[in-house]
Order: structure tokens, then sequence, then C-alpha cells
């Protein structure tokens, strides 16, 4: 496994969107059950799990609401404590929105390192992209792709009543993106096998090990691939956003393809040289011939 934490790529421009985005996402965390830091405001860990249940409910995206277009009933949570299983039942929302609980999932997380990962992951590879197709193109192309994600997740597991929530998806096209946008720039990664030792790697190997990494957990190959993690929903943000910058940008050229210089042709530019005028050429002073003395009279 690869952990990036920098890429050797600069930016022409500052990634409003991309800090926008982690900042919501990190701001909606805190005030979330999920954070840990309302923790004194329930009354036993029983009732905490049980606000974090119906906080997915209520704002996550759930496949079979998608599909059918309707909210359900969601199954009750089983809690186990002292005094035995407590069930955490959720009422249906009947005024909850399908399609616009998606665009809420987009910024809940599970967890503390389930919003570290995803934005680690945005911070360093949404710059590039969002400097590439500018700050409203990016924000759009972020959230559609989100949209799509979610959807095609739904799509292939239309029965499954477990929200979904996160913004891996969207993310999972951000690297899409970025490896066809920069194929070639150095990406500083940490290797958990080698003692988490920084090492350079090039992007596409990078972001080929987590693309071939996602598509193992998702058919089952994975030696620590968990049941709970929306693999399809990564691998189709990730295909999409490659086909879209290949349909957008193929024969373009892209700047700093290798993070140190553009791809596009530098072109020549000639000083500007001042000579003075040639000086004037003087002619040498005039000479007279050598006078010769008289002769002397014969005697």
């Amino acid at each position: 496994m690869l952990i990036p934490v920098h890429d050797h790529n600069p930016v022409r421009r500052t990634p409003v969107v991309t800090y926008a985005l982690i900042v919501l996402n990190v701001v909606i965390f805190l005030v979330s059950p999920l954070s840990g830091f309302g923790g004194n405001g329930y009354s036993s860990p029983e009732a905490r799990v049980c606000a974090e249940n119906r906080y997915y409910y209520e704002y996550g995206a759930v496949p079979r609401e998608l599909v059918g277009g309707g909210p359900i009933v969601a199954p009750p949570a089983v809690v186990s404590t002292d005094r035995g299983p407590v069930h955490c039942r959720v009422k249906p929302d009947k005024d909850k929105i399908p399609a616009l609980s998606v665009l809420f999932a987009m910024f809940m997380h599970g967890g503390w390192m389930h919003l570290i990962g995803n934005m680690l992951y945005l911070y360093v590879f949404g710059n590039n992209v969002e400097d590439r197709m500018g700050h409203g193109h990016f924000a759009l192309f972020y959230l559609a792709a989100g949209y799509l994600a979610t959807y095609g997740f739904a799509l292939l597991n239309p029965g499954s009543v477990q929200p979904l929530v996160g913004a891996s998806g969207a993310i999972a096209a951000v690297l899409g993106a970025y490896l066809y946008l920069y194929p070639k720039a150095r990406v500083t990664s940490l290797v958990p096998l080698l003692l988490f030792l920084p090492l350079r790697f090039p992007a596409w190997a990078v972001l080929g090990f987590y693309f071939v990494l996602q598509w193992l957990y998702f058919q089952g190959l994975g030696v620590s691939g968990d049941a709970n993690v929306a693999y399809s929903a990564h691998l189709v943000g990730f295909a999409a956003g490659f086909v879209y910058a290949w349909a957008l940008y193929r024969g373009r050229p892209v700047p700093y393809p290798d993070g140190s210089r553009a791809r596009e042709p530098l072109q020549r530019v000639e000083p500007h040289v001042h000579t003075l005028p040639p000086a004037p050429v003087i002619p040498p002073p005039a000479t007279l011939p050598p006078r010769t003395p008289p002769s002397a009279p014969p005697p």
C-alpha cells in the first residue's frame, strides 16, 4: 500500500475550491455525532450509537431509495450492552429527497480515518486538476462525479439499505483525471511495509496501484478489504474522471506534466542589441614633401 503525501507538480493559481471542499468536509464532520466531540450530550453510549444510526439514514444516500425514488423504513441497529442488545429504530423521513441526499452524503464521513484519508488524497491531487480545469469547472466536475459514482453504486446494489456516505467517489474521479493529465508527475508516498519510508514514484504507478487495489477489493480478492466500503463507487468515479479528462484534453498540451516544466514548446526570444553607428573615417593629415637643402653654387 502507498500513502501519497505530496506531489512535485507546481500550480499556477491558488486551488481555492480544493481548500474550500476540505474545510467544508472537516467542519461538517466536527458537528456530526460521529466526531465524538458531542459525546457529553448523550445519556449513554447506546444513545450515541442510535444517534449516529439516525444521522446515517436521515442524510446518507441509501441505494434502495435512489433506485426506488422514495424513503424506506430503516432496519433497526442492534447495540450490544451490559443489559443485552438494544434496538435503535429510525422512523422513515417522508420529507427526505433521495437525490438531494447524494449531495449531503458527499460531505459526510464514517469516522476520523475515513475523513483524513479522503482529505489527504484531495489535498495532494485536487489542486492540479483544479488548476487545469479552472475553479468553477472543477467544482461542477467534483459534484457531478460524486453523483455519478453514487448512482453507479446504487445501480449495482439496488436492494441495499446500507447508507452510503463519504467523498470517496468524487475524489476517485479527481484521481482518474490526474492520472490522465499528469501521469509522469513525481509523487512522494509513504510505504508502510518499509516503516513508512518516503519514496518518490510516478503518478501512474501510485494511482494505477490505487485502482488495481480497489478492483481487487471489489472482487473480494483483497486481503484487507472492508465489506462496508463502497469499492464499486470508487471504481466508477475513477473511470469517469479518467474518461472525462481524456475526452476533454486529448491532443491538448498539459502544463507541468513532470512537475518542473511546461509541455508547450518554448519560443526563442531574440535579444535586442543596441549598436552604435560606425565612427566616421577621419583622413590622415596632409603631409608636405620633404624639403631638400639648396644646392651650393659652383666655385
